[in-house]
């Protein structure tokens, strides 16, 4: 009895020791608001101290001029400078301590800030690294497929594309064996990447003239490419935001890297919007039958942890 009770004590305390370390930085930093907050109030309080201090330090003063105006009383300068410095001096010194707890508690709540996003900040770098890993990983092996089955195979796997057939009948009632793929409704076969927008009526620079979308669509990609090699790198929220498309999380960590002289560079370099994609609806797009376009931006990857 007396070793569950231990074990079951011990359990709860590794288990809140574990839920604190989970939360610290929320904690960290909700302390630290409310110490400023505090620190604020009490700093506002003592404030009705002062005038009383000063007002001593005044009388004190007026009377050492009074001393040494004074004929009747030996009293010289260098005397009155001496206590001159001692008044000056103490009167710092009391409003230092009087302002010392707010001074102390707005310090510790800053701090207590500062630590708390210190940790929010390796817990990010550590994401990223994981994410990098994640995704370094999941080229490697859609290389490897591609390069053993081919792209077809690859889309299907990627996509879960599923192969089946149907029977239909003709005018005369001859019936005859159809081959057809389909998903499962949460990919599509067209083998669009994860972070394919449409240009479309939502968009702010959107038209209905199918040629004036192709010609902006195209000098923001230029323009996309001299920032890229302006800057040396490029985020995918940045893209979205010349074209109007809300931004995503992992837009803020995916993007280009312009390091053309590295021959290992994990991307190409230039920024590509998938406007001339080998398909159907984007041709007809080009040839200005299409007004929308599905884009598919030919990203690095993980960049953030590379800048």
């Amino acid at each position: 009895m007396k070793d569950k009770i231990i074990n079951g004590t011990t359990r709860f305390l590794n288990n809140s020791k574990l839920k604190i370390e989970k939360h610290s930085p929320e904690i960290l930093m909700g302390l630290g608001i409310v110490g400023v907050t505090v620190s604020t109030v009490i700093a506002c309080k003592k404030t009705l101290k002062v005038n009383d201090i000063l007002e001593e330090k005044r009388k004190t003063v007026d009377n050492i001029h009074e001393c040494l105006e004074a004929e009747d009383i030996e009293y010289t300068q260098e005397d009155a400078n001496k206590d001159l410095t001692i008044v000056y001096t103490q009167t710092g010194v009391k409003l230092f301590k009087l302002y010392l707890p707010a001074i102390a508690l707005g310090a510790l709540s800053i701090t207590s800030i500062v630590a708390g996003h210190t940790i929010l900040k390796k817990r990010n770098v550590a994401l990223m690294a994981a994410y990098a890993i994640i995704d370094r990983s999941f080229k490697r092996y859609r290389s490897n497929v591609v390069e053993r089955f081919g792209e077809e195979i690859d889309n299907e796997l990627r996509y879960n594309v599923k192969t089946t057939e149907i029977i239909t009948k003709d005018e005369k009632g001859k019936e005859k064996k159809e081959v057809v793929k389909t998903t499962d409704g949460e990919g599509v076969i067209t083998g669009y990447s994860d972070y394919a927008k449409f240009f479309d009526a939502s968009c702010e620079a959107f038209t209905k003239d199918p040629e004036f979308n192709l010609m902006f669509l195209r000098r923001q990609q230029d323009f996309a490419n001299e920032k890229l090699k302006c800057q040396g790198h490029l985020f995918l929220n940045e893209v979205y935001d010349m074209l109007d498309i809300p931004r995503t999380k992992a837009g803020q960590v995916v993007g280009w890297i312009y390091d053309p002289k590295n021959k290992d560079s994990i991307g190409d370099n230039y920024v590509d919007f998938g406007i001339y994609k080998n398909c159907e609806p984007h041709r007809r797009f080009v040839n200005g039958l299409e007004q929308n376009i599905l884009l598919d931006f030919n990203v690095d990857g993980v960049i953030y942890d590379l800048i």
